[in-house]
């Protein structure tokens, strides 16, 4: 997959592209990164790229004839127009299924506002999406490019040592991700959960099930709505949601919260 970032600041996207599990995914051809700064495309001598509002207010917008000139010097590389991607917080989530959806794509041109942003003009005639990170704002459009292109490009193949870990980490299934141990087995007088010492590996996939079960209803319960739920999975959340009543109450025994291996 080619990753193709317009940018002011191309050396911001390569410096930190070219570092950990994305540096080795470039030297090993897994991904690929193109920059283009759209400074090139300014029409003076001064490679100013920006402007005043019309209709007053505050901060400098993006011209449109750079920003459209870099748009289609990027896409004319390609034999297939990639989707262009703008980031900004007046658009939809992006989450782990949207990772999924780009990750199908051959190549992707991220396009990184500036300033208080790009001149209309320009957006409506390139871009084909507009992707948020969150409900904030942030001085540009660089990070929120390489949060998207971290995310995606771990679920292109050979990007990972593993590639089920792509497949198992949080959202997998729109869930978060169980909690994990490693050595020592006692830190501090706390215990690695002994059902993960015991070389069951069924009942230790459903304790994880579980967990994960329990951590998204406590933490982010909105997933559970389009979570992808078994009989079992919707069983044990009742039990849950029983239990707390009881222990609401008052009248619930404090002993069925343990697990198994704990009682």
């Amino acid at each position: 997959m080619i990753f193709h970032v317009l940018t002011l600041f191309p050396e911001m996207i390569e410096q930190a592209c070219r570092t950990s599990i994305l540096g080795r995914a470039l030297e090993a051809g897994s991904i690929c990164l193109r920059t283009t700064n759209i400074r090139d495309f300014a029409d003076n001598p001064n490679g100013r790229i920006d402007d005043y509002c019309y209709g007053g207010g505050a901060g400098l917008l993006m011209q449109p004839g750079p920003v459209c000139r870099a748009v289609e010097a990027a896409c004319g590389e390609y034999e297939e127009r990639p989707r262009v991607i703008y980031v900004t917080p007046q658009a939809e989530v992006f989450t782990q299924a949207k990772a999924e959806e780009f990750a199908a794509c051959k190549n992707l041109v991220f396009l990184c506002g500036h300033y208080e942003g790009i001149d209309e003009r320009a957006l409506s005639r390139v871009v084909t999406d507009y992707v948020s990170i969150g409900d904030y704002v942030l001085t540009g459009g660089e990070l929120p490019a390489l949060v998207m292109i971290d995310a995606i490009s771990r679920l292109v193949p050979g990007v990972l040592h593993n590639d089920a870990s792509a497949e198992i980490e949080s959202f997998h299934d729109n869930l978060l991700e169980y909690p994990q141990y490693t050595r020592p087995e006692v830190f501090e007088g706390e215990r690695v959960p002994p059902i993960l010492l015991s070389g069951h590996h069924a009942n230790i996939e459903r304790w994880r099930r579980e967990e994960s079960l329990r951590r998204t209803r406590e933490r982010r319960p909105d997933l559970l709505k389009t979570a992808a739920l078994t009989s079992m999975d919707r069983i044990f959340l009742d039990e849950l949601s029983r239990r707390e009543e009881l222990k609401a109450s008052g009248s619930g025994d404090e002993d069925i919260w343990k697990t198994e291996e704990e009682k």
